[in-house]
């Protein structure tokens, strides 16, 4: 017998094959290699011309087809304690290094679907923070997400979510996701407020951002670590300096304060009577000798300096340099216009992701499974095989959605898939339960019905999830977004074409 596949079927159908190429990533399916997602802008690895969305294909003519190759080699180069060459190659050509260390970058397996994983999977640092003392309104929480975008850009992180969130009180905050690292800055970032002031006695010179800051030094002669020296503690200490350069405003502002002040004579020359004191969040981080050239002068370049302190050599380098990053990161910023203060913070590492995704999978084809199971027994013959069929595609359709949409796959949202085949499987037994009730009406007429019980509970399930998108401060989103989408497609596509599936089960 001849089967003729209906109009919603053959929709079906064509949303299913549209949904598979939008998951599959073509584009990276048959590359090799590893990702880079990230690298720091003032580090020698920029410098060179490494770039966020290149692909590794080889260290040192080694290939490299996976994380673990990566691991192995950048491990055997750390471990040397000499200048050695290292050449990267990359899908946009070779680069030459020469470091005691492997460039800092980060780097992930090449993605070969477009599903966005979120935090839970792919490892990471997620904060919720709120105003210290203040309550956050909406245009405030916007403002100060911008700021705090700015800041985190400087350091090239790449697969940064920061956006504002709320919670069923009225309560704003801001969620920020780091996804696929754990950046040791993002608390220290946060968490101060970054008021740069630059004093002469009481009377401040320039301040951090825009307004008195038009450019910063970020490497090359401008920006150095020199005089990494033991302390009588056995301890070790590196200098750090950069050059920036002042807005014209604040240049005539340091003239007018400098003009009257004395000259002291010292064994080093010549120096204003009074320093230059940098002040972080009202601490004082360093004082710095006014040369006697610069009383009364209208000048834009200032050099900041600083230090850092450790048990070795590189401890030392490794703190000035965080120390100069985070001063280049605030003068170029400005301050946050509110003291932040972390109500939430976790930390997730990419292991512990894969783990997850692994334990996931074997759950997912466990619970397919015993529904296999528990349809077989109950029905037997076809009718047992079209609601896996139909449920499969219900998550491959919702996962295509959830690529399109560029949504964040996460715990919470995997959850809401599971709930919304759950909720999918509910309505096909429905469908098949009133197609065989022995009532005096026709096929059309019982599956009329059927609808009738599993758009009810559609609009109920709809309407309980949406304040789900605010619980807990957006932490939920994921859940709620997820199951919306997946009892949508149920009820618009699967739903309509497993009744008429149904149907010609039904003529044979």
């Amino acid at each position: 017998m001849k089967i003729k596949l209906t109009f919603r079927i053959w929709v079906w159908i064509i949303v299913l094959i549209l949904s598979l190429i939008a998951i599959i990533n073509f584009s990276n399916l048959f590359q090799h290699g590893v990702l880079i997602k990230s690298v720091e802008q003032n580090s020698s690895a920029f410098e060179q011309g490494l770039r966020q969305g290149q692909i590794i294909t080889a260290i040192d003519g080694k290939k490299i087809t996976s994380l673990e190759d990566f691991s192995t080699i950048v491990q055997e180069k750390n471990n040397l304690d000499e200048k050695i060459k290292t050449t990267i190659t990359t899908n946009e050509g070779e680069f030459i290094f020469y470091s005691d260390e492997f460039p800092e970058i980060i780097v992930s397996d090449i993605p070969k679907t477009n599903i966005k994983t979120g935090l839970d999977l792919s490892g990471g640092a997620r904060a919720l923070v709120e105003a210290k003392d203040h309550k956050l309104s909406s245009s405030e929480v916007n403002n100060l997400v911008d700021i705090v975008s700015n800041r985190l850009n400087v350091y090239g992180i790449s697969d940064m979510t920061i956006r504002p969130v709320s919670d069923l009180s009225g309560n704003n905050y801001m969620l920020i996701e780091i996804a696929g690292t754990t950046p040791k800055e993002l608390e220290s970032l946060i968490s101060q407020q970054g008021k740069f002031e630059a004093k002469i006695g009481n009377e401040t010179v320039f301040i951090g951002g825009e307004k008195d800051i038009a450019s910063v030094a970020q490497g090359g002669q401008e920006a150095y670590i020199e005089n990494i020296q033991q302390l009588n503690d056995g301890t070790y200490a590196a200098t750090f300096k950069f050059v920036i350069y002042l807005s014209q405003a604040a240049a005539e502002r340091q003239a007018n304060i400098t003009k009257d002040l004395d000259v002291n004579s010292t064994s080093q020359g010549n120096y204003l009577s009074k320093k230059l004191a940098l002040y972080l969040d009202d601490n004082l981080v360093d004082s710095l000798l006014i040369s006697e050239s610069l009383k009364g002068r209208v000048t834009t370049q200032i050099l900041i300096s600083g230090s850092g302190t450790g048990e070795t050599k590189q401890d030392a380098y490794d703190a000035a340099q965080a120390q100069m990053k985070k001063l280049q990161t605030i003068l170029m910023t400005g301050s946050l216009p509110f003291q932040l203060e972390i109500v939430k913070i976790d930390t997730i590492s990419p292991i512990l992701g894969q783990q997850f995704i692994k334990y996931i999978l074997m759950t997912g084809l466990l619970a397919i499974l015993l529904v296999a199971g528990i349809i077989f027994l109950r029905y037997r013959g076809k009718s047992a095989i079209a609601p896996l069929i139909v449920c499969t595609s219900e998550i491959i359709i919702t996962l295509g959605v959830a690529a399109i949409m560029r949504q964040d796959l996460d715990l919470p949202g995997i959850a809401g898939i599971l709930a919304a085949i759950g909720t999918g499987v509910d309505d096909q037994i429905v469908i098949l339960d009133e197609t065989r009730q022995k009532e005096q009406l026709n096929l059309k007429q019982r599956i009329k019905k059927a609808f009738v019980i599993i758009l009810g509970a559609y609009f109920t399930v709809l309407v309980s999830l949406l304040p789900l998108l605010w619980a807990g401060a957006g932490l939920l989103k994921g859940f709620a977004i997820m199951t919306i989408i997946g009892i949508s497609v149920g009820v618009l596509i699967t739903r309509p074409a497993f009744a008429d599936i149904v149907k010609l089960m039904d003529k044979e």
